[in-house]
C-alpha cells in the first residue's frame, strides 16, 4: 500500500532506478517468483543500454519468457518516471501468451504478417472460459505502424488490439522491442494473450477541432515527412497558424498544438516530432498528399484523464489495474503546464502501469497523443469493449 492506494492482486509490479543495468535487472527480478509467473513485460528507460538490460535479464529469468520494449518515459506505482526499469509479472493462474515476432518490417508484407499472426492465434490453443486480446509492441521509428495495425484488424477481426510503439526518450534515433529476452529493432511484437480476467480497452485524448483546416499539399507519405500545408512551406504554414515564430517551434509547442485528421467518424491526432531545417514537418503517423486536416483546441486536461480512466466493473468494482500506453507528447504536455505530480496522482489512484509511447494502437488506428488502456478486472466483473 502506497499512502492509502492498494496495489493490484493480479500482477506482480516492480522497479528499479538504479543507474547500472545489471543492479536494475537484479533489483526488479528479485520480486518475481519464476514458479507462479507466465511471463513478464519490462520496460526500459533510455538511459540503461538496452543490450546490457537483455543480458542481465537472460542471467537472471533464463527460462522465463520476457516480453516489452524500450520507453520514452514509464508510468510506475508511484505514477510518472523517465528512469526507472519497469517490470510486471503476470501470474499463471490468471494469464498465458503466445508470442509473434514480426521481423523486417520495412518493406512492409502483408501477407507474410497475416500468415504469421493467423498461424500463431490457431495454434494457441484457447481455455475453456477466458477472455483473449492482443498487445502490440513496435519499433516506433519503423514508420509501419498504421500498416501493421490496420492488418492486425483484417487478421484477428474478433480480438482486440492495444499497442504503444517503442522510444528511446526524445531522442527518436533508434528504439526496441524486446521479445523471449532479445531486443529487435526494424520489428514488432504481437503477444496474444488469454486472461481469466475481464477486462475492458478504452482510449481517449484531450482536443477538439476548431474551425481551422489545412491541407497537405506537399508530402513523403513513406518518410511521413510534409514539405508543404496550403501550398507554403510546412513549418513556417504551421507556424503562422499557431501564432509561434517559427525558430521557436519544438516538441512542447506540437504537443500543445496537435493536428487532427477526420477517420469514421472522430478525430484522431496525427502529431508532429519536428521540424526539419529544410521546413518540413515530420509527422508519427500516416500523411499523404491532399489530406484535409485541422488544428486542435485541448479541453482541461485533468479532468479528461480522471474521466478517460474512470471504469467499473457490471459489479461496481475499480480495475484491478490498468494496463496504460501514453503517448510522450502528452506527457511534455503535462511537465509544460506543471501538472506532472497531479496526474501521478490519478494514475496512482487509478492502478495505471505502462509506458510513454512513440504511437498508440486501438481499433486498427494507429494515433498520436492519446492514451489507450486496457482495464482488467475480477471475474464476475466487466466484459471487453
Amino acid at each position: 500500500m502506497r499512502d492509502g492506494v492498494t496495489g493490484p492482486r493480479h500482477v506482480g509490479v516492480a522497479q528499479s532506478s538504479a543507474v547500472d543495468a545489471g543492479a536494475a535487472v537484479a533489483e526488479v527480478t528479485a520480486a518475481v517468483g519464476q514458479a507462479d509467473t507466465a511471463f513478464v513485460l519490462v520496460f526500459v528507460p533510455n538511459r540503461l543500454g538496452v543490450q546490457e538490460v537483455e543480458r542481465a535479464l537472460a542471467a537472471r529469468l533464463e527460462n522465463m519468457p520476457v516480453f516489452g520494449c524500450t520507453t520514452a518515459g514509464q508510468i510506475t506505482p508511484d505514477g510518472y518516471t523517465s528512469d526507472a526499469l519497469l517490470l510486471m509479472a503476470f501470474p499463471r493462474d490468471s494469464f498465458r501468451c503466445a508470442p509473434v515476432l514480426i521481423e523486417g518490417l520495412r518493406p512492409f508484407s502483408f501477407s507474410g504478417v497475416a500468415a504469421a499472426v493467423e498461424e500463431q492465434a490457431d495454434r494457441f490453443e484457447h481455455t475453456a472460459g477466458w477472455n483473449r486480446l492482443a498487445l502490440l509492441f513496435t519499433d516506433g521509428l519503423s514508420n509501419q505502424e498504421d500498416l501493421l495495425v490496420s492488418t492486425l484488424e483484417t487478421v484477428l477481426p474478433d480480438m482486440p488490439v492495444f499497442g504503444g510503439s517503442a522510444g528511446d526518450g526524445l531522442d527518436f534515433r533508434q528504439t526496441h522491442v524486446l521479445c523471449a529476452g532479445r531486443a529487435h529493432t526494424d520489428a514488432a511484437l504481437l503477444l496474444i494473450v488469454e486472461t481469466a480476467l475481464d477486462f475492458t480497452g478504452f482510449s481517449f485524448d484531450h482536443f477538439q477541432p476548431t474551425d481551422q483546416q489545412l491541407i497537405i499539399t506537399g508530402a513523403e507519405p513513406e518518410e511521413r515527412l510534409v514539405f508543404e500545408i496550403n501550398g507554403a512551406p510546412a513549418a513556417r504554414e504551421y507556424a503562422r497558424l499557431v501564432d509561434c515564430p517559427r525558430d521557436a517551434l519544438s516538441p512542447q509547442v506540437f504537443a500543445e498544438n496537435p493536428i487532427l485528421v477526420h477517420h469514421k467518424g472522430s478525430y484522431f491526432v496525427r502529431a508532429v516530432s519536428d521540424a526539419t531545417e529544410g521546413d518540413a514537418l515530420s509527422f508519427m503517423a500516416a500523411i499523404d498528399d491532399g489530406v484535409i486536416m485541422t488544428l486542435g483546441r485541448g479541453k482541461e486536461m485533468i479532468e479528461t484523464l480522471r474521466a478517460g480512466l474512470r471504469h467499473e466493473s457490471a459489479t461496481g468494482e475499480r480495475p484491478d489495474f490498468i494496463l496504460g500506453f501514453d503517448c510522450v507528447l502528452r506527457r511534455l504536455e503535462v511537465e509544460q503546464k506543471q501538472l506532472g505530480h497531479a496526474v501521478s496522482e490519478i494514475f496512482r489512484e487509478a492502478r495505471v502501469l505502462g509506458f510513454n509511447t512513440y504511437g498508440e494502437q486501438h481499433r486498427g488506428v494507429h494515433m498520436n497523443q492519446t492514451f489507450v488502456g486496457v482495464a482488467f478486472f475480477d471475474p464476475d466483473g466487466r466484459g471487453r469493449a
